[in-house]
């Protein structure tokens, strides 16, 4: 349970009843993460404009999968359920591509630069202060240009800002009911 009070769905206003509205319209319901972080509606929008700010060079595909790769860097299954989710409700991978994404990115068909791009991700996730000037070359062996590097890299970090937070928070970890069983197993192997 969250070491913070959130506020009720019933006394939610203003900024804060709207972002709780955007869950509901997505997932039926306000996640757990979603009312933690609506305690600061600003630092919220503002984490979503700088998301916002990278996925047009990305695109969505390759964005969720930086997010999945970095959210399995610093080991939040807060992030990599609730992205996990969104891929499905978008139609981005199917349960079984997801599920073998979640399990090992490598053996799971993806394109060579994608999975390039994943493990620097995770790598980013789970320690960048290891990562050197070769980390950054494998991206651009794998075809990516510098804007590119730069915004998968402002992906992945903005991954790790947010899930550290829910697991500073101790924000419960919540599993959107439309993942199957097998699925939400890969992405939350606790």
């Amino acid at each position: 349970m969250t070491i913070i009070r959130t506020v009720p769905e019933a006394d939610a206003t203003g900024a804060v009843a709207a972002i709780y509205a955007d869950d509901v319209d997505e997932l039926g319901y306000v996640a757990p993460h979603t009312a933690a972080m609506a305690m600061n509606p600003e630092a919220l929008h503002a984490f979503e404009q700088l998301i916002r700010s990278v996925v047009p060079t990305l695109g969505l595909r390759r964005y969720e999968l930086v997010t999945l790769a970095a959210a399995r860097g610093t080991g939040s299954a807060h992030c990599r359920l609730a992205h996990g989710a969104k891929v499905l409700s978008k139609g981005l991978f199917g349960e079984a591509q997801l599920e073998r994404i979640a399990r090992d990115y490598r053996d799971a068909g993806l394109a060579d630069d994608e999975v390039a791009m994943m493990a620097y991700a995770e790598q980013v996730g789970r320690d960048a202060s290891a990562m050197t000037e070769a980390d950054a070359l494998a991206l651009r062996e794998a075809g990516f240009g510098d804007r590119e590097i730069v915004d998968i890299t402002i992906a992945a970090s903005a991954r790790v800002y947010f899930g550290s937070a829910l697991q500073a928070l101790a924000v419960d970890v919540d599993a959107p009911p439309m993942l199957g069983p097998a699925v939400r197993a890969a992405l939350d192997p606790r």
